[in-house]
């Protein structure tokens, strides 16, 4: 598929874009080794049960009869048949999957999965993200951003915020030291990796993000490069907090500048599987898909969990998992035993907890090797860093890649497992510096 950006060494020039991006989506399908590829947009990773199982018809229809979630929160289906392309709009169309057309590839939205649910968070900032979207979709002049151009939403605890946002809103404590609702209080907002942020109230906040987006626009067009995203801008067109706060100001939007907003930004870290106690006496579950791939049957589990027992919504995460919300207390350990049954992460103990890979061979071509199998091996031989040894960075994901694009890696400090044509190589990824090679283990 279109590869997730290669790591850039720190200090390197900006790429020049001479073309559009190739990102695929749902009307512009992808011929991937192993058939059609269709990537569907889930902004925020909300998904009603009708919306879950419109997907699940359309992987068994018309793929291979799986679903793959990605490193945003998304959902691709491979292996389609050519000439589908007018079913699959039909199909996701039919369950509100697809409000514009013209807008279906920038609608890359992510939002912390467990806001609003969890007993240490009670904020929501869900509500950015649904009127983010609707203020994206009537936009005439957002249709110009790329594919791969990121809004992340976090609500304060630093999950989603760095995760490499091009706009990023953060949702800020009251002074009584409790998070405000995402529909009130307070947001920062930052743009690409300034350190500054500017703060702006919690209703401006989905505006302020689209202003902030076409800032960027502006200064693409400006650069002469045809970037996609805010990283890719030279220095002298670079984006800045001070830049974004006039296009604030043109839109009506109070802001105050904050010179180090970037306190928030801490590693990133999903939540991790198991029960999630809420505060208000309902618990949710949180899963994870081995190798961000699900059965159409462990989907359609997943699905049934959450009309029978929970609140009816499904939410993607960016770590390839899915949290069910609303489940009453009394139910939460049965159903989740179910899914461990189903083949689904549900604990952190898993030894596939952590642990991803790229699509890899037969479904790339470019790819080296089949590295799920590899992987999948290599578990069972309880090495998953190839040669035996713990992971160089304790912790950390471990992700194999079949080639130097590496698509779908971690953000973060992860270990880089890379296919060569001498065996694996083993790295360990920081975000503050290119790869430093620990070893490399012919395998």
């Amino acid at each position: 598929m279109p590869p997730s950006p290669s790591i850039r060494p720190l200090g390197s020039a900006p790429p020049l874009r001479d073309r559009g991006d190739a990102c695929p989506g749902a009307l512009r399908l992808h011929a991937a080794a192993d058939g059609l590829l269709a990537r569907v947009r889930v902004p925020a990773g909300d998904l009603t049960v009708r919306q879950a199982t419109a997907l699940a018809d359309a992987a068994e229809q018309l793929g291979d009869g799986f679903l793959s979630l990605t490193s945003r929160g998304n959902v691709e289906l491979r292996g389609l048949s050519d000439g589908c392309d007018g079913r699959l709009a039909g199909l996701l169309g039919d369950a509100g999957l697809l409000p514009s057309a013209r807008h279906e590839r920038i609608r890359n939205i992510l939002a912390s999965p467990l806001a609003g649910l969890d007993r240490h968070t009670p904020a929501d900032v869900r509500w950015w993200a649904r009127r983010l979207d609707a203020l994206l979709c009537a936009s005439e002049s957002a249709t110009a951003l790329s594919g791969r151009f990121l809004f992340v939403l976090d609500d304060g605890r630093g999950d989603v915020a760095a995760l490499g946002g091009d706009v990023s809103l953060v949702a800020e404590r009251d002074g009584a030291g409790e998070r405000t609702d995402g529909d009130g209080g307070t947001a920062l907002l930052r743009v690409g990796d300034d350190p500054a942020a500017l703060r702006i109230a919690g209703p401006d906040a989905p505006r302020a993000a689209l202003a902030a987006a076409e800032a960027f626009l502006t200064a693409a067009e400006a650069s002469g490069t045809g970037a996609w995203r805010v990283r890719e801008l030279p220095q002298e067109h670079a984006l800045t907090a001070r830049d974004v706060a006039g296009a604030l100001r043109a839109a009506g939007i109070a802001a105050t500048h904050v010179p180090d907003g970037a306190r928030p930004f801490t590693a990133p870290a999903g939540p991790a599987p198991g029960v999630v106690e809420g505060a208000d006496g309902r618990h949710a579950l949180a899963v994870l898909a081995p190798l961000g791939r699900l059965s159409a049957a462990q989907w359609r589990l997943l699905t049934a969990t959450a009309a029978q027992h929970g609140s009816g919504e499904l939410r993607l995460t960016p770590w390839r998992g899915v949290v069910l919300p609303g489940l009453p207390a009394a139910a939460a350990a049965d159903r989740l035993a179910a899914l461990s049954a189903a083949g689904l992460i549900t604990d952190p103990s898993s030894p596939w907890h952590r642990l991803g890979a790229c699509t890899g061979r037969p479904g790339c071509a470019k790819s080296r090797t089949d590295v799920r199998a590899d992987l999948a091996q290599a578990v069972a031989a309880g090495a998953p860093v190839p040669g035996g040894s713990p992971a160089p960075a304790p912790g950390a994901p471990v992700y194999w890649s079949g080639c130097e694009r590496r698509c779908g890696h971690p953000h973060g400090t992860w270990v880089d497992v890379l296919a060569t044509a001498d065996g694996y190589q083993v790295s360990v990824v920081r975000p503050d510096a290119s790869p430093a090679t620990q070893e490399t283990r012919p395998q």
